[in-house]
Formats: structure tokens, sequence, C-alpha cells
């Protein structure tokens, strides 16, 4: 779907997600608007992590904050008695509506810059990451499919007549795909600090009922641990033609997916923005 081939050494920037953990990347992509650096060919982003690049490649600085530190907190978008009800966990429909209102996006400066943005999904009836080429028609359809959480939010989006979610679940940190579209330079923002190792689920079962009527969802999420410690190894020992700059949170980054604090979220953010002053002062990129 969406089939997209790019020449060889390429230089990817892929942006992991984790809801509000993408507050660390709207740190560092916000540093890298102040200091215009582009080098990217182009880039891959999942769940929080593609709306931080729409809003980069926009030029929309601290859009991504401010919908993370004031909207994403607000109980319209986030409660768990309407879950409880019956409602979404997390209101995405309400989240898209209301930021068309009060912080849209920019197309046409989306538009008119070269950057190419994949965002990921998750297929619900193969459990299988789809890589999509973010176009003007597309782009808020496909942001909204891959930042769908599973039973947090019951509905499943819809492109070109598949039903899509989280892309998170399939594929967390695309660094692989980057490679196999040719990649030989990933800079990958990461949501959780270095050494950090995702636990296969302690009751795989209930997962597996909850989603019985998408038994490849499920699959695809009880199989998540393993493929997001497969992009965490191939990280830290990439092949020989392909090299890795990992921009990560410190390990006293504490927001968590669901955080609402907004010290904690502050805190985070400037952790973002200082691992980018860090990058950008090594002297291969001054």
């Amino acid at each position: 779907m969406d089939a997209y081939t790019t020449t060889k050494n390429q230089h990817a920037l892929v942006v992991e997600g984790g809801a509000m953990r993408g507050i660390f990347a709207s740190g560092v992509l916000d540093r890298f608007i102040e200091q215009q650096y582009r080098p990217f060919d182009f880039c891959i982003g999942v769940s929080a992590g593609s709306t931080n690049l729409a809003s980069w490649l926009s030029h929309q600085k601290q859009r991504n904050y401010r919908i993370i530190t004031h909207y994403s907190c607000l109980p319209e978008f986030i409660d768990f008695g309407r879950f409880i009800r019956g409602g979404h966990w997390l209101e995405l429909d309400w989240l898209w509506d209301i930021l068309a209102k009060e912080c849209y996006y920019d197309m046409a400066a989306f538009v008119q810059q070269p950057i190419p943005l994949f965002v990921v999904t998750t297929n619900i009836n193969t459990g299988e990451a789809v890589y999509i080429k973010s176009t003007e028609d597309n782009l808020e359809q496909i942001l909204k499919a891959s930042c769908s959480v599973p039973i947090a939010y019951r509905d499943f989006p819809t492109y070109q007549g598949a039903p899509m979610t989280d892309g998170g679940i399939a594929d967390s940190i695309p660094v692989i795909k980057a490679y196999e579209m040719g990649a030989k330079e990933i800079t990958v923002v990461l949501s959780r600090p270095l050494g950090y190792r995702k636990k296969a689920p302690k009751i795989p079962w209930l997962i597996t009922k909850t989603l019985k009527r998408h038994p490849k969802l499920a699959e695809a999420m009880v199989n998540r641990a393993t493929n997001y410690n497969q992009a965490i190894d191939f990280i830290m020992q990439p092949p020989a033609d392909c090299k890795i700059h990992i921009i990560a949170p410190p390990d006293d980054f504490n927001v968590g997916r669901l955080t609402t604090d907004k010290a904690v979220l502050e805190a985070g953010y400037q952790m973002g923005i200082t691992a980018a002053d860090t990058l950008l002062a090594k002297p291969c990129f001054s």
C-alpha cells in the first residue's frame, strides 16, 4: 500500500510514539526548527511520533507541546470513567475536531516542503504494519489512525477501505523499515531511556479474549515486545553500512503514556531540547 522506494544512502529521521511520552520528541523537534536542522531525505513516524513529525515539517513550533500539555490533558479527551460507561478512554474524535478549530495544522506549509513523511498504522485484519506516504488529502486521516490506541479508543479509522489502528502495535520503532527503504544513516528519536526492553504481556490470554473479533490484531499485540526489542537490537548493533544517531530521554524521564502532570510534562519537554542540543553540538553536526 502506497509503495515507495528511495535512492541509496539516504538519511532518515524516525520518531517513536508513546502518547504523552511524545513530549520528549516535541522538545527535540522544536529545537530542530529553531536551528533549521533538516538534513533528512525522508522521515517515518508512529502515533505521537507521526504527529510530532507533521508539525515539525510544517514549521509549527510548540504545536505538539500545546496539544500534549493542554488539549490531551483535558477530561474531554482522557476520561477513564467514560470508558467504564462504554465510551472512549481517549476521545480522539473530540481531539481532532477541537484541534481543527483552535490549534489547526498548516497544511500549506506541509505541502510546500520537500521531505516525505511516512506514517505507520496497523491493519487490524492482518496485524501487519502499513507505511503510508502522507499527502494533503490523507494526512489527517492517517495520523488519527496511527494514534488510535486499541481498546482505549473503541473505533478503527479506515484507510482505503481497510480498518487501521495504532502503528506502534506492529512497528513501534521503524528503523529496520527505514533501512530497507534505503537509509544508510538514521537519526532515531526514542520515547524511553536507553536500556529499556519491552516485556511480553503477563496475561496474553486477556488480550486475545478482549480482541477475539480481531485475532490478527490480538496476535500482533501479544508479539509486540518481540518486535520492539528487535528494533532496539538493530539500533544498538546496526549493519556495517548503516550509521545510527540515537536521541533518547535520560534515565530520570518520568513521563508515562497517560501522564497529565504539567510539571512532569514540562520537564520532559526540556529534556528533549537538551538532547537535541547535545546531538547538534557534536562535531559532525555543527
